[in-house]
């Protein structure tokens, strides 16, 4: 037993029997068993009981064990001044302090179902993709489950653009160029990538962005790749790259992007030549925050390609088969997914009613991802056809299946009760 699962027996009033009675003998009827506090203070706020035909209001406080009252040194906190009930576990020692205002104490042990506990108790010690794989059952997830989930992305993902809008000055294209650096690193180089964006002042990306040569160059040099040419285009490069690193006194910083674990075709080289080229659009940020269906956003990645030399080469220097380094429709998804989608609703939601409804049918008009989480919520029964829902699920799992919050799950609650 732990107390965050008493708190969550407790707000969900999941008990055997409600024929409450204190350790006293007392009956003890719940009117409202009050709001659960996940703050500092008493467990559940305004709350109501009847005892001994006396009607109460105020504050429940509830311990696994009635001593631990003792041990968070609640009698000297005021917060815990208008507490009418002590609700516990185990009724271990009586307490002066609450006995001589009159505050019963109620023992919760016999009117749990140990198979709750047990089957909790299973879920936390489990080991394996989620706690409650071994009795997974796809029917109990809890209507608008994958709309909730991406809503509540979103959500959060705007709280992190706020934030960095007012670092910028509310420069929504500013923040965009960093969103895809950060997306064009995928997970081995995405807070490189985005360090270097975000240590260039965007004007200076604004001003080069019509020669993808200069902004190739750019990048290239921040990444501490052209120190020493082996070739012809690696001196061109160097050449433009120090020439606007003096124009527009960009600072002496190095950001060394790696190549370990990853397939050529996601080197950093090619990756940030095809952000490079991505840029080379006019009104980039505009297209993007006007675009209604998934077809339009593709449209405005489909040319984007590594520049020519890259069509021969993943490194510099080292000649390869040749393959022009376009964007695959797969990686397009990330970007619309990780990157346009999220700043979509953060530029509009104020604004626009239907944003998050709109946003919600672009997710479910995008294919679903091929990962692992994804594959191993389909091994659990799951139908999974659309973006929605596989994004849904990769939240999901890693805002609650990863930590075991098991308590605060939809899906969990359910299984729990069962």
């Amino acid at each position: 037993m732990t107390e965050k699962l008493l708190q969550y027996l407790w707000n969900y009033k999941v008990f055997k029997h409600f024929n409450f009675k204190d350790i006293e003998g007392n009956s003890v009827e719940i009117i409202h068993f009050g709001k659960w506090n996940t703050n500092a203070g008493p467990d559940f706020l305004d709350a109501k009981i009847k005892i001994n035909g006396l009607l109460l209001a105020g504050n429940i406080e509830l311990h696994i064990r009635s001593s631990d009252w003792i041990f968070h040194n609640h009698s000297q906190d005021p917060n815990y001044q208008n507490i009418i009930l002590h609700a516990v576990f185990l009724h271990d020692t009586d307490l002066h302090d609450l006995t001589g205002k009159n505050i019963p104490t109620l023992e919760l042990k016999d009117y749990l179902d140990e198979n709750i506990i047990l089957k909790y108790k299973k879920f936390v010690h489990h080991e394996g993709f989620i706690a409650c794989e071994n009795i997974f059952d796809p029917e109990k997830l809890p209507v608008n489950f994958h709309e909730s989930n991406i809503l509540q992305k979103l959500e959060e993902k705007s709280i992190e653009l706020e934030q960095s809008l007012i670092r910028y000055k509310n420069n929504f294209e500013a923040v965009l160029f960093h969103s895809f650096a950060y997306s064009f690193g995928l997970k081995v180089n995405a807070h490189i990538f985005r360090q270097i964006a975000e240590s260039i002042d965007f004007s200076v990306v604004n001003k080069i962005r019509q020669n993808p040569l200069q902004l190739e160059a750019l990048l290239f040099g921040m990444s501490g790749w052209l120190d020493t040419p082996k070739d012809e285009p690696m001196k061109i490069w160097k050449r433009e790259f120090e020439f606007i690193k003096v124009k527009f006194s960009i600072p002496d910083l190095i950001f060394r992007p790696k190549f370990l674990r990853l397939r050529p075709p996601n080197f950093p080289t090619i990756r940030l030549s095809q952000l490079a080229d991505l840029y080379k659009h006019q009104n980039l940020f505009s297209k993007i925050m006007e675009a209604k269906t998934a077809d339009q956003l593709y449209d405005v990645f489909s040319s984007t390609k590594a520049s020519a030399y890259w069509d021969s080469h993943f490194n510099f220097g080292n000649i390869s088969k040749v393959h022009p380094k376009i964007l695959s429709r797969d990686f397009i998804d990330l970007l619309i997914l990780n990157t346009v989608l999220p700043l979509q609703y953060a530029y509009h939601r104020y604004h626009h009613e239907e944003t998050a409804d709109e946003i919600v049918e672009l997710y479910r008009s995008i294919s679903a991802e091929k990962n692992t989480v994804v594959s191993a919520w389909r091994k659990l029964g799951l139908e999974i056809t659309s973006a929605l829902e596989s994004q849904s699920l990769i939240y999901h799992h890693k805002t609650n299946c990863e930590i075991k919050n098991c308590l605060v799950c939809g899906i969990g609650f359910k299984l729990l009760k069962q």
